[in-house]
């Protein structure tokens, strides 16, 4: 497996909550392997929403998530899960996992900074 896959999107009403999901590749042993969730809504620019490091559990979150959002791993299935709740008509994006390697804490937040990432799934929240 070369890229992560995302599973979860859906249209819901504001004030919902979804989960979306995430397979990684596996890459459990590298160093600071980080699985991170950014979006992009429509016309706007891709950003960051939040990450976590597969060894350590260091999680970091946007501020317009956090307190929202909670970022999770499954050991077992390798797989990263991203909890939403409380959800605004502004998170409607198109919503991707990427992976990384080697990510110092100060850059987690950069798109740059992953190497991996998967096709997407469209979250769209209606008011």
């Amino acid at each position: 497996q070369v890229q992560p896959v995302e599973s979860g999107g859906g249209l819901v009403q504001a004030g919902d909550s979804l989960r979306l999901s995430c397979a990684t590749s596996g890459r459990t042993s590298s160093s600071h392997y980080t699985i991170g969730w950014f979006r992009q809504g429509p016309g706007k620019d891709r950003e960051f929403v939040a990450a976590i490091r597969w060894s350590s559990r260091t999680t970091s979150y946007a501020d317009s998530v956090r307190g929202r959002f909670t970022i999770s791993r499954d050991n077992a299935k390798t797989t990263v899960s991203l909890q939403m709740n409380s959800l605004k008509p502004e998170d409607t994006a198109v919503y991707y996992c990427a992976e990384g390697t080697g990510i110092i804490l100060s850059s987690i937040s950069r798109a740059a900074s992953y190497a991996y990432w998967g096709p997407g799934t469209q979250v769209t929240v209606s008011s």
